[in-house]
């Protein structure tokens, strides 16, 4: 197949075209090595200018300080579930955790593993189609850190601002908005986030976290799930996931081209609020699943059509058309448009074409 489809999956997700054109150039011999980067040496010095080079794009394009450590990791966030409390809970053995979606709530119960969990504030009694208010959220100012999820691929919700925390460490879950916008890192104590939606390929997981944080990590944890040892080895304790990581720096550089992230928040506002404006605009036929307008993702748009029967039909007619990727969560149902960085624009006004076309036929 010659021509790419409409991808809209919410992850593993689209990636750049010159990124993946680059990759295909690279593939055989890297630079006139003689072989792939999947066969480096990950000591090699070939190998070692990749990965120093990606870190010091991703510390570019977010102006990271040399009080962070950044490290490339394995396990998904999922691992991170366990390894955030196990390292930076002790010694006050409780943490709060905003829940407003299933991966903070897997997140929780990793953590309750290890000690006490006060949920500060949640919105599943309204099957999280919205974000809890900062005036809602109960928090412990002797927590070892409070703990959220940016944005929430299921139920397409997003914080657009970080809640206010105090002097508490904030830990931030960014798996599926990572590198959307330009953000303060030094907000954060700790934030993580799968490759797998905006910065690559599946099987890597980035760390950035601040060094001080570092003195929390017991040397009576496992080898490698203490962040410590992983700075300490420049996250080559063990061989990392080298192509993966090969990739996300092809994309960290794509993002400087490009003019950096207030260049790309400005297209993702723009992609979003595109399909957004026109499902508003439906008179009811299609309708956005969450109800602040204010807490919308700009990554994954969740809207409904007037019946099951009905999205069944558009989710196969768009497939048809070209339009990969569009059914909803299967915990959820409905239809989810993921218009991550590397979407095209012409991609979401074609989706609102097709979706005004369908609407007239249907």
């Amino acid at each position: 197949m010659k021509k790419r489809v409409y991808n809209f999956s919410a992850g593993p997700a689209i990636l750049p075209e010159e990124v993946l054109l680059q990759a295909q150039e690279d593939f055989f011999s890297y630079q006139g090595t003689g072989m792939s980067v999947m066969e480096m040496s990950h000591r090699g010095k070939d190998y070692d200018k990749i990965i120093k080079t990606a870190e010091a794009d991703l510390r570019s394009l977010l102006n990271i300080g040399d009080d962070y450590a950044v490290l490339f990791l394995q396990g998904g966030a999922t691992l991170q579930f366990s390894m955030v409390p196990l390292n930076l809970m002790p010694p006050a053995n409780k943490a709060d955790y905003i829940v407003t979606g299933a991966w903070s709530k897997k997140a929780v119960k990793e953590a309750k593993r290890v000690g006490t969990v006060n949920v500060a504030g949640t919105t599943e009694t309204n099957n999280f189609n919205q974000l809890p208010l900062q005036s809602d959220l109960k928090l412990d100012p002797q927590a070892a850190y409070v703990h959220y999820t940016s944005n929430n691929t299921i139920f397409g919700t997003q914080w657009k601002t970080e809640p206010e925390v105090g002097n508490v460490p904030l830990i931030c879950d960014a798996s599926s908005d990572f590198l959307y916008k330009k953000i303060d890192i030094n907000k954060y104590g700790l934030i993580y986030a799968g490759a797998q939606k905006n910065m690559g390929p599946a099987g890597c997981t980035l760390v950035i976290i601040r060094k001080e944080l570092l003195d929390r990590c017991s040397d009576s944890l496992h080898t490698y799930l203490n962040y410590k040892i992983h700075f300490e080895n420049d996250s080559m304790y063990n061989t990392p996931s080298t192509y993966i990581i090969y990739i996300m720096g092809l994309v960290f550089k794509w993002l400087l081209n490009m003019g950096g992230l207030d260049k790309m928040y400005e297209r993702n506002l723009n992609k979003a609020n595109l399909l957004y404006n026109y499902i508003d605009a439906s008179n009811g036929y299609y309708t956005g699943t969450v109800v602040n307008p204010g807490d919308r993702s700009l990554m994954n748009v969740t809207f409904r059509l007037t019946s099951e029967d009905l999205e069944k039909k558009f989710i196969a007619e768009a497939s048809a058309a070209g339009f990969s990727g569009l059914k909803g969560h299967r915990s959820v149902g409905g239809v989810r448009a993921s218009i991550y960085n590397a979407f095209p624009e012409k991609g979401v006004a074609d989706l609102v074409q097709f979706m005004q076309d369908f609407k007239l036929k249907n």
